[in-house]
């Protein structure tokens, strides 16, 4: 699940005082929104 890279990258940012770039947070806010609108609006989904 993509949502892994989030988690991994907010360790880092806390842990471990990782700067995030621009570049990287639009993308790490993309996943967010992606993984919320699969499991909103796809009826693929089974949970």
């Amino acid at each position: 699940m993509q949502i892994g890279i989030v988690l991994i990258t907010l360790v880092g940012y806390l842990r471990f005082n990782q700067t995030i770039d621009t570049p990287a947070l639009v993308g790490i806010l993309l996943i967010i929104i992606g993984v919320a609108v699969i499991n909103i609006f796809s009826e693929s989904v089974t949970e």
